[in-house]
């Protein structure tokens, strides 16, 4: 009998309409322990790296972790690893809400989706039943209808879902996998993969708990978890405001990216902060599963939306939703010169009914708008005005990519790709294909080696240099102990996404300890806070071999000419260059690879990856 893990993996097989049942590899388990990690290494082992992001023969896995499903707080998340088709490297996308536990509870750790169905289907887990159905009725639906035709349909109100919108189906580069209609595994276009394998939704419903290794020790050990969040100044931030603040935060040191990195101020920041949000336009605010910390706004348009509506797809338009957090607000809003919260609102709705990444959309929408304006796009190409700080340039953009209509459709190749396709790739502001966030690291110079080296292209959740450089720990603009820094991090956050947790609890205040205390009594393995941080090393090493087999290499940790060549002209972070050049060989360094970014045989050796 298995602990905290389920002890089952649920493999899918769509091109021959096949499910089956394995034991979960219980050493894989031991060594990966779950989520990200446990999904990387079936990946490595199953599946060959060089394979088209949108072929059959490209595999799917959504897995959850020992402790999803658990009442440890914020154990709700889920990970989605795959081939990512905007980026071509192994992406790791996370998620919270409700869908993680389900499947948990269902009676599996993960599920395994291969091949390519002939017409579209979603898959139906109710417990042991599983079943592959049609889903050419929901084809062409946006994510809310999907996810209450779908419910409709089977008569089970406690239906979890996880699906796509038209922006899955139309192979949109940044699409998403979203379940409980707002909560999305959100970068990389792992709703692309799904929409290629004709797979509109995983429905699950789970009757079944999550099984405890040592109850006692886990309740005490969760339930001083729980007491420190409740007691944590970051935890009561997050719920009074969620993550919206942090506009007035890199505003104020020259980090806000704004007008596609061409300065790090926004003059508009404050009309799309946390305060005018919450004074503004907040309902209430909303948590995922086993939550805490309750960091989701349930938010609604002002009084004047129809100055906001057009009639081409009337019934995406909606007043009222979730969100926007600070990436979304920075994407759609600063980095696109737009300080209308309103159309800001409606564009972060527009994005998770269509189900894509705003953060992607946003900052390949900005390219766009830059190029426009310096006349290497013109309104017959665009299809309309495109400047930057035009709301209704915004949200018309928008829908278009999630249909792929007119303009829409070279948008939805992310900027990369359309910023190459127009022959001027020096607009395109990212790593490895994928879209920087919301961090310009000539604000925060450990930002560009985080984002440089991270394996799934530029990300800012594996290590957020901002927690030192904010507050007196280190020097936002110097290169100094950075790399170090930022190695350690990514060790504890890939460890961390592998157990099911939100990350958001480590900056609510809980510690390594807080975490490792209670895996260890859910699983029965007795883990010690180095095993922990040796894992993440494991498994981030193991998604650098992956893509290195891939086809990346070293030159893919590189960053545009824009941060090494161009500093901003005033504020805060002006004059301030990003010296990638110092700081890429000492992370290799510090890693144990060699000075052409490849783990040694014996850091492998050390790691058991030989």
């Amino acid at each position: 009998m298995t602990y905290g893990w389920a002890g089952k993996v649920l493999r899918v097989d769509l091109a021959h309409g096949r499910v089956t049942r394995e034991p979960l590899n219980d050493q894989w388990a031991r060594d990966y322990v779950g989520g990200r990690g446990l999904a990387a290494r079936y990946l490595y082992e199953e599946m060959d790296p060089t394979v088209d992001p949108f072929s059959p023969d490209n595999k799917l896995i959504l897995a959850t972790g020992p402790l999803t499903g658990t009442n440890s707080s914020c154990g709700s998340r889920y990970m989605v690893v795959t081939k990512g088709p905007l980026t071509g490297a192994i992406t790791t996308s996370n998620s919270g809400g409700h869908w993680g536990p389900a499947l948990k509870f269902a009676g599996y750790d993960m599920v395994i989706v291969e091949g390519r169905s002939p017409f579209p289907c979603y898959l139906f887990v109710h417990n042991d039943q599983v079943e592959i159905r049609d889903a050419r009725n929901v084809w062409g639906r946006t994510v809310s209808e999907t996810e209450d035709t779908l419910r409709e349909e089977t008569g089970i109100p406690d239906l979890r879902i996880a699906g796509i919108g038209p922006a899955g189906e139309k192979l949109v580069r940044f699409a998403c996998i979203v379940n409980d209609k707002h909560r999305a595994a959100g970068r990389s276009g792992v709703g692309a993969v799904m929409g290629a394998k004709n797979l509109k939704a995983i429905a699950v419903r789970g009757t079944q708990g999550v099984r405890i290794a040592r109850p006692a020790d886990y309740m005490r050990a969760t339930w001083a978890y729980h007491r420190l969040l409740a007691d944590s100044p970051g935890r009561k931030g997050f719920s009074e405001l969620g993550t919206a603040p942090t506009i007035d935060l890199t505003n104020a040191f020259g980090g806000l990216p704004t007008r596609n990195f061409t300065a790090g101020q926004f003059e508009g920041a404050e009309e799309i902060n946390g305060n005018s949000i919450k004074e503004r336009r907040l309902i209430t605010n909303k948590a995922c599963f086993a939550c805490n910390i309750a960091c989701g706004r349930v938010t609604k348009i002002g009084p004047e939306a129809n100055r906001l509506m057009v009639n081409t797809h009337p019934r995406n338009w909606k007043v009222a939703g979730e969100g926007p957090e600070y990436e979304n607000l920075w994407a759609l809003g600063a980095d696109c010169g737009v300080d209308d919260l309103d159309a800001v609102l409606m564009a972060n709705y527009l994005c998770n009914d269509l189900g894509m990444d705003p953060i992607s959309m946003g900052a390949t929408l900005a390219a766009a708008m830059e190029m426009s304006e310096k006349g290497i796009l013109n309104e017959a190409i665009t299809g309309g005005p495109l400047r930057f700080g035009d709301g209704q340039a915004l949200i018309r953009l928008v829908e278009a990519t999630g249909y792929r209509e007119g303009f829409g459709n070279e948008l939805a190749e992310g900027s990369k790709r359309m910023t190459e396709k127009f022959n001027h790739p020096e607009f395109f502001m990212g790593v490895k294909g994928q879209e920087f966030p919301a961090y310009d690291p000539r604000g925060f110079q450990g930002m560009g080696v985080a984002y440089a080296t991270c394996n799934r292209g530029a990300c800012h959740l594996r290590a957020w240099t901002p927690a030192i450089e904010t507050s007196g720990q280190a020097d936002p603009h110097g290169t100094e102990g950075k790399s170090p820094w930022v190695v350690d991090q990514q060790n504890q956050s890939t460890a961390h996404d592998a157990t099911g947790l939100c990350l958001f609890v480590t900056f609510a205040g809980a510690t390594l300890d807080n975490l490792v205390e209670c895996l260890s009594a859910a699983t029965g393995v007795d883990y010690t806070v180095e095993d922990f941080t040796k894992i993440g090393e494991r498994i981030w090493n193991l998604e650098r071999l992956w893509n290195l087999r891939a086809g990346l290499t070293a030159k893919d940790d590189d960053l545009p000419k824009r941060l090494l060549q161009e500093a901003h002209a005033e504020g805060p972070s002006a004059g301030v260059l990003v010296h990638l050049d110092r700081m890429l060989p000492e992370y290799y360094a510090v890693r144990g690879w060699t000075a052409d970014g490849r783990p040694t045989e014996q850091k492998l050796l050390e790691l058991g990856l030989t």
